[in-house]
């Protein structure tokens, strides 16, 4: 095929990724969204093993190798839960990483030694797409594991970390000016390995509660890393997509970090979620609320309250998605719409593990898009509610981080729901969440605990109703 022709197509599969993420802006078109950056991705590898520059003799194992990859990324789509959707994520972002390595290794190793400016500049694109790639590999795993329960989710802070991290800079640097200026690829390897063991470090730092946070940056940095293989290549295509994936994981983190009122440099470089301290030892009328103890509710007294309910609100946390409790709250949502309430539901945007991870589970139970809103949406009628559920939800619905400056959390927007007239919490137990800080929202008059698996619970009071 004609480099022209090639040229067109790879446009086209631009333009079709571009229309893609618009579509991912909004949950009704969300499936066309991804339907149009499929069809964007069949054309480029249709395009690329067209392109002259590629030899005959290996497009059968090219082929035979997307095969296989395309094969275990179906297997992975039908067999991995909803609940494992962000631990995979992350996976996913590690291949990318480790991708990036490897082209620039072989460019490297291709390239043989070149005297001039465009050797120095292309030898700079090499360094840069593994230094980058190596990042997103090893903080990907850690990622993975973290998300997976495999290590601890606590933030790992190392001593004089920022003085570490200046010096990684400053080294960083100078291997650059190395392998660029002399052709050293021992100064690549060395620059490899300081990444990946800097990938580590940096990721381990991050606390649970920022995770979401963190798999939307390694997400930014998979796509940089992309657009640094991209100009290894000399591959239009692949810088296009690359930068569409960083830019956008960018500004998703910034909108992610500005609903907690955080910068990204304090998501990555603080010590937010490292000590966990207990509200109550700092707030002597959330110690005298601890000693009184809290109100708890029996699944039939939670039935008939929410039975009497004209309006309801359901506020979907982790703890939802680890007891699968989508469906059952789908059922209770319409046995209460049946009896004339309104039902909605109130998306933090860091809730969960993964950005917009609560929309996916209720988009999967078939909730109605028109009835998920998003916290600025809908925090005004929390007051003017009868009654919130609030499944398995810690930190983004603690009102310290409104009126207790002490608390670590103080100046997050959370969810408003103690304003409500009614307010059923269901957990597993008292521990606290990510952020590792008490919740005053328990200890409110106007809340009433329900202890349980969050599914369970759910089923047991959809049986009282239909049965009440």
């Amino acid at each position: 095929m004609d480099t022209s022709i090639v040229a067109v197509a790879y446009l086209v599969a631009a333009v079709l990724f571009i229309a893609g993420l618009a579509g991912l802006s909004g949950q009704e078109t969300a499936r066309r969204g991804n339907a149009l950056g499929m069809a964007g991705m069949a054309i480029a590898l249709i395009a690329t093993l067209l392109h002259p520059d590629v030899s005959p003799e290996h497009v059968g194992i090219i082929v035979a190798v997307a095969l296989a990859g395309g094969a275990l990324g179906a297997v992975l789509a039908v067999r991995v839960e909803m609940t494992a959707m962000p631990e995979l994520v992350a996976l996913l972002h590690s291949f990318v990483g480790l991708s990036a390595v490897l082209v620039g290794f072989a460019s490297a190793l291709q390239a043989g030694h070149h005297d001039g400016f465009a050797a120095v500049v292309h030898r700079g694109e090499v360094f840069i797409d593994v230094v980058i790639g190596a990042v997103t590999f090893t903080g990907s795993i850690v990622a993975f594991l973290k998300l997976r329960g495999s290590i601890s989710g606590a933030a790992l802070i190392v001593p004089g970390r920022h003085a570490v991290n200046l010096g990684v800079g400053a080294v960083t640097l100078g291997l650059m000016a190395t392998y660029a200026g002399y052709d050293q690829l021992g100064a690549l390897l060395a620059a490899t390995a300081l990444a990946a063991a800097f990938g580590v470090v940096l990721v381990h730092a991050i606390g649970g509660a920022d995770m979401p946070v963190a798999v939307s940056l390694l997400n930014s940095y998979s796509g940089w890393t992309a657009a640094a293989a991209g100009f290894v290549l000399g591959n239009d295509l692949l810088i296009i997509t690359g930068a569409l994936v960083g830019s956008s994981g960018a500004i998703l983190s910034y909108i992610m970090c500005k609903a907690m009122n955080r910068s990204i440099w304090n998501v990555v470089f603080g010590e937010y979620g490292a000590t966990a301290g207990g509200a109550s030892a700092l707030d002597p009328a959330l110690a005298a609320a601890v000693a009184r103890g809290v109100n708890t509710a029996s699944i039939d007294e939670a039935a008939q309250i929410l039975r009497s309910a004209t309006s309801v609100i359901v506020v979907p946390g982790y703890g939802m998605a680890v007891a699968q409790a989508q469906g059952p709250v789908r059922e209770l949502a319409e046995l209460l719409e049946a009896q004339g309430a309104t039902v909605r539901y109130a998306i933090h945007p860091v809730a969960g593990r993964l950005p917009g991870h609560m929309n996916v589970l209720l988009a999967e139970a078939n909730v109605p898009y028109d009835t998920v809103l998003e916290m600025d949406d809908i925090n005004g009628d929390f007051p003017h509610t009868d009654a919130v559920l609030v499944l398995g939800a810690n930190d983004i619905v603690n009102p310290a981080a409104l009126d207790d400056p002490k608390s670590p959390l103080y100046g997050m927007p959370t969810l408003e729901v103690h304003k409500a007239r009614a307010v059923f919490v269901v957990k597993r137990s008292m521990a606290a969440g990510y952020a590792g800080v008490d919740n005053p929202l328990y200890y409110k008059d106007n809340t009433m605990m329900v202890f349980g698996d969050a599914r369970k619970v759910v089923e047991q009071i959809v049986k009282a109703m239909a049965h009440g």
